[in-house]
């Protein structure tokens, strides 16, 4: 009876004085952070965030405490920006010191801060140089990447025309042709749009992906260290993940196999030879788990018509230097782009060093959301924010005019590295499909619901059918 007694005191004892030292830690942070509301030992600011709202329960908060303010998510402290000016200030003006990566835990289960994404420090500095000089290589910003988008492009035409003008769920369509052009750089060649090992790897993605955005999602993001042993659906996001991770990594022991180091076929036998030249080097980063999670990152970018036929006809495919004369295509799609608002809450910086930002102290180490949403919708930029309008990108001489606060693709030092890529296929692929259909819904235009269906760490759009009906 003693025993337990004294077991029982210990573990009291043991508990506050856990949690004396969290709210010690808290306190100290608070010092140095912006102020934000108050938290609560182990669940920080759990209580005031909902999390099937998380970005819009962000945005509330800097209602109260303004566009730079810091939220506990469980025992994990975020600094939240809000607007141009403070993304602006601290992606752009303080670059070096908010170029660290944060945590997507999610994502984080399968990489381990390996890959180009997600690593920090000299890693992420040795696999960007070289993803981008050898995406380069392979044809980004070059002919030959717009080939690669044009030869896609009319595979997609010859599946969309085999619809027949019925109403379908466009999604796959698109994914399988965007998958394939990075396919054919990545692994040097592209799939059939039926191939089952194709659509496996595509639904995997999609699966994981949609995770992130859920509720339960957002849980995880507070409460990984706990979750992550528990039953529940992030174990299946971990099960896709697993398995594509077993994808590129079979792809990556087929290309071992057969490599010549003369003559690289493809992103995967680059990174291959370079890890034969630097093989000496004590301080690579040129190793296969880097390789299979650098190649999993990058797959995962009426008058319209008009301006088609006068700049383009119906006789060739679009180029991308097209786009030039093109003002008002180029508009709606940055519009797209800015209404879709695909990463709302950014990808989580990481600050390098311990950093004077505005009257704050950011700590070395700290974690920063930069809202990309917040910039995208923010009206000192965008007329009409909430609303779908291509004049945001248009001057009074109806020219296509750049916008300072279009940042779909972050700024700063860790900005997406497939912008160039992305941008190319959006011109390409929207205007070859515009070139060949009209599109009809099946529900009249006022009765069309586009509130996304989830907002989390992404955007998922709601589910639709459209026909695509030949011109």
């Amino acid at each position: 009876m003693m025993v337990s007694g004294l077991l029982l005191v210990a573990l009291l004892a043991c508990l506050t004085i856990t949690v004396l030292m969290s709210v010690w830690r808290q306190r100290t942070f608070w010092k140095k952070l912006p102020p934000g509301p108050p938290a609560l030992p182990f669940i920080g600011n759990y209580l005031q965030l909902n999390t099937e709202q998380m970005y819009n329960s962000l945005m509330k908060i800097s209602e109260c405490y303004g566009p730079v303010f810091t939220v506990y998510l469980g025992r994990r402290p975020v600094v939240v920006l809000c607007g141009y000016e403070a993304v602006k200030e601290a992606l752009l003006d303080h670059a070096e010191e908010f170029s660290g990566r944060g945590m997507q835990a999610t994502f984080d289960w399968i990489s381990k801060e390996h890959g180009v994404v997600f690593s920090n420090g000299e890693r992420a500095k040795q696999l960007r140089r070289f993803s981008i000089a050898t995406l380069r290589d392979f044809g980004m910003g070059k002919r030959g990447i717009q080939e690669r988008i044009q030869e896609e492009a009319g595979f997609l035409i010859e599946a969309l025309r085999s619809t027949c003008g019925a109403s379908i769920d466009p999604t796959f369509f698109l994914s399988r042709t965007v998958s394939n052009v990075i396919s054919s750089i990545v692994f040097g060649d592209r799939f059939d749009y039926e191939d089952k090992e194709f659509l496996s790897m595509l639904s995997m993605m999609l699966g994981s992906f949609q995770f992130t955005a859920t509720p339960t999602g957002q849980l995880y993001e507070m409460f990984y260290y706990v979750m992550k042993h528990l039953p529940g659906p992030q174990q299946q996001a971990f099960k896709e993940l697993k398995a594509l991770e077993d994808f590129i990594t079979k792809k990556v022991e087929q290309n071992q196999r057969t490599l010549d180091p003369n003559s690289p076929r493809n992103f995967i036998d680059s990174f291959l030879i370079h890890m034969q030249e630097e093989q000496k080097n004590p301080n690579t980063e040129f190793n296969v788990k880097n390789l299979v999670m650098t190649a999993l990152n990058l797959f995962f970018a009426a008058k319209v018509h008009e301006e088609i036929d006068r700049v383009i006809g119906k006789n060739r495919q679009p180029k991308f230097e097209d786009h030039a004369k093109m003002p008002y295509t180029e508009a709606v799609i940055h519009e797209i782009q800015r209404f879709g608002d695909m990463i709302p809450m950014g990808l989580a910086r990481r600050v390098t060093k311990d950093t004077k930002f505005r009257d704050f102290l950011l700590p070395k180490g700290i974690e920063v959301f930069p809202m990309l949403g917040s910039v995208l919708k923010d009206p000192q930029f965008f007329s009409s924010p909430r609303d779908f309008n291509p004049q945001h990108f248009l001057d009074e001489k109806r020219q296509f005019k750049k916008n300072d606060a279009f940042v779909p693709f972050s700024i700063g030092k860790r900005y997406c590295l497939g912008e160039g890529l992305a941008r190319m296929e959006l011109f390409l692929f929207f205007t070859i499909i515009l070139q060949n259909f009209c599109f009809k819904s099946s529900q009249s235009p006022q009765d069309i619901d586009v509130s996304p269906k989830l907002v989390g760490f992404a955007t998922i759009p709601p589910t639709y059918t459209m026909s695509f009906l030949p011109r």
